[in-house]
């Protein structure tokens, strides 16, 4: 199988290693920069080009697409059009999800976006204690996700990086991120409530706090703290019920649970990660996420979240927006509270 990675900065050049490390098959990069296609080619050793339509004269089988999220979707239905399968990064976008969504209905394609924090360590022994009701129905939750923006590609200047613009804002960009592997967890949002705001001295038009009350169809109703101004950075979870505690703490690489009828904590560690130079997050659940592609190209399973999964998902982003905008509550189908 021949790949094509599109788009080479920080999350491409990441796809090259992981596919690397796999032994996938054949590896090119396309990106328009220079600089970009230099650094992919002397590091990595992979062909690249600096026209896309060149690239895929190549015939590669499938596409990477990890450009910044507003270009996704033009690689991705030109990726369906061609019946090649396709990975991408996580999106903020909208426009043509429908057609993307009809041109792969019915074709022996794996579209597939990402859905990288399934892959977590933590997050799936998460998975599995919620599963086995570990502290009976989850109740109530509260998630706090931030990191200074100017610390996400230290290498670079955030003002120039797609995450300062307020299309595709580091915020935005998270929310829908994190709600991937949430609703994994918690099932499908019924109700959302926002507050969001460009609170800090940051260069960029954003809004770098986004607030959100989340209600689920299960009855579970909880917080969500999204934030670039955080100058420790945070993924921490605590999943409430009157049976027990969940706790989760990314820094800390350690998930504990405590059963009120034991009244004592357990400990789940976290096993050690390999981290790349300039990069603060493990390489190995980015590894597993397009291992499981791979596998889902070859038939061996199928691939475990949907276009239409991830149209939900960012249905709940712009459900979020427009209570913010209105000063009201949104059932998810557009209705207010």
């Amino acid at each position: 199988m021949r790949f094509l990675v599109v788009g080479l900065g920080s999350m491409g050049k990441r796809r090259i290693r992981n596919l690397q490390y796999l032994g996938a098959g054949e590896i090119a990069g396309f990106d328009p920069r220079a600089d970009r296609r230099e650094e992919a080619g002397s590091r990595y050793g992979v062909k690249t080009f600096a026209s896309f339509e060149e690239a895929l004269a190549e015939d590669p089988g499938a596409l990477i697409i990890s450009t910044p999220p507003d270009r996704h979707l033009p690689y991705a239905l030109a990726a369906a059009r061609s019946g090649r399968h396709f990975f991408t990064e996580a999106g903020v976008m909208t426009d043509g999800l429908e057609e993307l969504i009809a041109l792969c209905r019915g074709r022996e394609i794996v579209a597939a976006p990402s859905c990288t924090m399934r892959f977590q360590p933590s997050i799936r022994v998460i998975k599995k204690l919620v599963e086995d009701r570990a502290i009976g129905g989850i109740q109530t939750f509260t998630y706090h996700s931030g990191q200074y923006l100017p610390d996400w590609h230290p290498w670079e200047d955030y003002r120039s990086f797609y995450v300062s613009r307020r299309e595709t804002g580091a915020c935005r960009e998270i929310v829908p991120f994190e709600l991937v592997w949430l609703t994994w967890l918690l099932g499908e949002v019924t109700l959302v409530s926002c507050f969001k705001g460009k609170l800090s001295s940051l260069e960029a038009d954003i809004d770098d706090v986004y607030q959100l009350l989340l209600g689920f169809q299960g009855g579970a109703l909880g917080h969500m703290l999204v934030d670039v101004i955080a100058r420790v950075p945070y993924r921490v979870l605590k999943l409430i019920s009157e049976e027990g505690v969940i706790s989760w703490d990314w820094r800390e690489k350690c998930v504990r649970v405590y059963r009120a009828a034991a009244g004592e904590w357990e400990e789940y560690r976290e096993p050690a990660g390999t981290v790349e130079k300039g990069y603060i997050v493990e390489e190995e659940m980015y590894i597993a996420e397009m291992a499981h592609f791979v596998r889902a190209i070859r038939g061996e399973e199928q691939y475990q979240y949907s276009l239409a999964a991830d149209k939900k998902v960012l249905e709940i982003l712009l459900a979020a927006e427009k209570s913010w905008e209105k000063g009201v509550h949104f059932r998810l189908g557009g209705m207010e509270v």
